[in-house]
């Protein structure tokens, strides 16, 4: 960390990005990995206006409590408690109620949230895998930061459970992007015709959706 922004090298960058974290409002300068840092520093300071704005366009954490409005499947549902409901959260007209003590409902909420992300991202890589004649050793779910998914070469694909708050479209768009990454490594015109056939139609209007929500994503479960 350097005078207010964090320098952080990544190794697939190929230019300078600045970025402003939505739930802590960290400003964060994004490298490629052998950019000299005093110029990529001095460039970042001249840029206070954009800083600004983008503090300004922060959206305010939800935490995940009773009374709270969130997203799921793309769908705006309330948070509800209900001493006599199951402690395992359940739908009911618009609803997510969860019972039990009021201690530890924050953690059951987002707990249910997860399992039901990883089970259905589990499901649709493996439709889009048979679809596409290739193998995932494994599906994993995270909360990155940077990015909804990612395909290592082991054949590991990771998702951010946070998906599960989106529409089914641009869920499934995610899902077919990651798994055409098992047949090409790379972002050529070649892997994003694997991606139009897997999604059936080229998700243009499914990656817009998580660019313009991205931030508002990450405000659910974040702390005041």
């Amino acid at each position: 960390m350097t005078r207010g922004i964090e320098v952080v090298r990544h190794p697939r960058a190929r230019r300078m990005k600045l970025s402003v974290d939505n739930a802590t409002g960290q400003v964060r300068l994004t490298l490629p990995p052998r950019a000299p840092v005093g110029p990529a520093l001095r460039w970042a300071e001249q840029q206070q206006e954009w800083i600004a704005r983008a503090l300004e366009r922060r959206i305010a954490p939800v935490p995940f409590v009773p009374g709270a409005a969130i997203l799921y499947l793309g769908e705006e549902v309330g948070l509800g408690w209900d001493s006599g409901f199951p402690r395992t959260p359940v739908l009911d007209d618009g609803q997510l109620i969860a019972g039990g003590p009021r201690e530890g409902y924050e953690r059951r909420i987002e707990r249910w949230l997860r399992k039901t992300a990883l089970d259905r991202l589990s499901a649709e890589t493996g439709e889009y895998a048979a679809k596409a004649g290739v193998t995932v050793s494994r599906v994993a779910i995270g909360d990155p930061k940077g990015r909804w998914g990612s395909c290592a070469s082991s054949g590991v694909i990771r998702y951010s459970w946070r998906l599960i708050l989106a529409p089914p479209a641009v869920r499934r768009a995610t899902v077919a992007h990651e798994v055409a990454h098992r047949v090409h490594m790379n972002h050529s015109s070649a892997f994003h015709a694997v991606v139009r056939e897997l999604y059936g139609k080229d998700p243009v209007r499914e990656r817009a959706w998580l660019r313009a929500n991205a931030m508002r994503l990450h405000s659910f479960g974040r702390e005041s």
